[in-house]
């Protein structure tokens, strides 16, 4: 039976990876810092990383462990997680487990947006801590690469599911919508015209295992390609509740988006044979109904 090692298994993507490494008779190890996992531990602790894989010689390593706040404040632990983490996985492998097929995980982010959507081939950017470290992961990579491992890279724009935290704008509408209480309530939220994708997670860790399956492509877009605003994800939750938008949603006139649009190109993806199953209303009706 294959194995694999899922770094940063709590998070929504572990969640659903393991889902389908189990469906496909997988050997699973998940390692977090929180609880409940396999393994208790730090991917930045090269001690843990280099020992498990020594031991254990995955068919499949996944790093998905990070802090995907692009927060200054956060800038250690986006070091630690996504940048130590990568090399510790990288060396660790590159000593004891050459074979291992190696899954970094990426973001949109990573690239300069000017609101057409982004394809491999857009200018790199870091303009943020969390930008500066999923770069550095990329470039490890590659260097790593060089030196005979595989290793592949997904780009992964905003994807969601009922797994997502609260902090993210999705649940975050999703789960206020679900639970108000109070006529008088209001949820505040800055710019609603923001255009993002909405992509399914479990349709994101599809293409995860599609990639690392392969020996075409080693750098690949994982998104949707498809952007709605998020005020049509106020309008879609809404519209499932059988409430008025308009009644509950305040809007911060001082708020400084980011970005306007953030949305790829994921025609390298498609051309592996990847299509998405969940679409942008069906992830709603998950979300506001709380399952899988």
């Amino acid at each position: 039976m294959p194995k694999a090692i899922i770094f940063g298994s709590n998070g929504q993507d572990g969640y659903y990876l393991r889902k389908l490494l189990e469906a496909e008779k997988v050997e699973t190890f998940g390692v977090s810092r929180s609880i409940p996992a396999d393994i208790i531990g730090n991917v930045a602790d090269y001690d843990l990383v280099s020992g498990l894989i020594k031991k254990e010689k995955p068919d499949y390593i996944f790093h998905l462990a990070a802090n995907s706040s692009t927060r200054h404040e956060v800038l250690w632990d986006s070091h630690d997680a996504i940048g130590t983490g990568t090399l510790n996985i990288l060396e660790s492998a590159y000593k004891f487990s050459n074979q291992s097929k190696i899954f970094l995980s990426g973001s949109g982010l990573q690239f300069e947006n000017k609101n057409f959507p982004i394809n491999e081939d857009a200018p790199l950017v870091s303009t943020s801590p969390y930008g500066v470290a999923r770069n550095y992961s990329l470039h490890a990579g590659r260097y790593y690469r060089s030196l005979g491992l595989n290793v592949f890279f997904g780009f992964l724009f905003n994807h969601d599911s009922p797994k997502r935290g609260e902090r993210h704008m999705a649940q975050k509408i999703a789960s206020y919508c679900r639970n108000i209480n109070d006529q008088n309530e209001r949820l505040l939220i800055g710019n609603i015209d923001i255009r993002k994708e909405w992509t399914y997670a479990g349709d994101a860790v599809r293409a995860m295992w599609m990639l690392v399956n392969q020996k075409d492509e080693f750098e690949v877009i994982i998104g949707s390609g498809q952007d709605y605003s998020i005020k049509q994800w106020i309008e879609a939750c809404f519209m499932i509740a059988g409430r008025d938008w308009r009644q509950h949603i305040a809007i911060n006139s001082e708020f400084v988006p980011e970005y306007d649009t953030l949305v790829s190109n994921p025609k390298r993806l498609k051309n592996l044979g990847w299509q998405q199953q969940v679409d942008f209303y069906q992830l709603a009706e998950m979300m506001m109904n709380q399952t899988d």
